[in-house]
């Protein structure tokens, strides 16, 4: 469906062919990310997740760079349209990819977070107990609060840097975007290690802390060749979140048979948090200033610190 539609955008740049082709784009990525956890999971099971997802972020932000340097090679030496084209073509190594799993090796049981019961529990399974469930609950909440700060600060920076220099914006705005997914690459499987050894809510507070501290240092710093620095917070952010979202969302959808529906919960909080992000900060911004809307960021992920702080649980599983 992705590469369908990077095809549409290629060869029928019209309105209606474009906004089909994003709305089957965007619907295809809410699929991808809780399918390729879920295989995860059925694979080595709750007690291995972690290390398995930190390796999985490792490969997905090593594509993601080599994607962004060779599609932004092809839109330069040869035409914008070519970026989709380059799109539609890498589909094809990831359908030979993804044929080459065995079904076989996938546990649908452990895949839908379910375990073996000699006597079946209707409670521990049932769909209202999961989301009663206090820790997905905060959890949702705090995501939604991370988003909501997070998804509007490169936008607003790329907007900024763009003002203050620009002739060198698209350089230092591709840096801003490759030296996070550098980080995320060498850190994610550390974070699944340390996210079993440590546990979950260590982890979380210093994300959040890294989300306010790069609030704080956009909302200050001047030079545009320094924003470029403060993306390491921005890093050390999504290498952590890409692997504690669904980790926690196996821990707390342990035995219920509904990680996947879970996933879905924290993935609404997070759609809703992200599209208020950027409808808020981009008014405040017009309004008030670019300082003060990253300023107001760095407030909604000083709250989300403290909702981790003082009343998200602990969730890691040791058996």
């Amino acid at each position: 469906a992705i590469g369908s539609a990077a095809l549409a955008y290629a060869l029928w740049p019209i309105f209606p062919v474009v906004t089909l082709a994003a709305t089957l784009h965007a619907l295809a990525s809410c699929v991808l990310g809780p399918a390729i956890a879920a295989i995860s999971l059925g694979l080595v099971g709750p007690l291995a997740i972690g290390e398995r997802l930190g390796r999985n972020a490792r490969f997905a932000s090593l594509g993601s760079g080599s994607a962004a340097a060779l599609m932004g090679a092809c839109g330069y030496f040869l035409s914008s349209r070519s970026v989709f084209l380059v799109t539609f073509l890498l589909a094809i190594p990831t359908l030979l990819a993804l044929a080459r799993i065995r079904e076989r090796e996938i546990d649908i049981a452990q895949a839908h977070g379910a375990v073996k019961r000699e006597v079946p529990d209707k409670k521990a399974t049932s769909v209202l107990g999961l989301v009663r469930q206090r820790s997905l609950l905060i959890f949702a909440g705090a995501m939604l609060l991370f988003q909501l700060a997070n998804a509007a600060m490169l936008p607003l920076m790329a907007g900024v840097v763009t003002t203050r220099s620009s002739q060198w914006a698209p350089v230092l705005i591709a840096a801003c975007i490759i030296v996070p997914q550098a980080i995320v690459a060498l850190c994610s499987p550390s974070v699944g290690r340390k996210a079993q050894a440590w546990g979950r809510r260590p982890l979380l507070l210093i994300a959040f802390a890294s989300l306010v501290i790069r609030g704080l240092l956009f909302a200050t710093v001047r030079d545009p060749y320094l924003l470029v620095v403060v993306q390491v917070f921005d890093g050390i952010t999504a290498a952590i979140f890409s692997v504690m979202v669904p980790l926690i969302v196996a821990d707390v959808a342990f035995g219920s048979g509904h990680f996947n529906l879970a996933q879905g919960i924290v993935g609404t909080a997070v759609g809703v948090g992200a599209s208020l992000s950027t409808v808020l900060a981009g008014y405040v911004s017009d309004k008030l200033g670019s300082g003060t809307a990253f300023t107001g960021l760095a407030g909604v992920a000083a709250l989300g610190l403290l909702v981790i702080w003082l009343v998200m649980p602990e969730t890691r599983r040791t058996a």
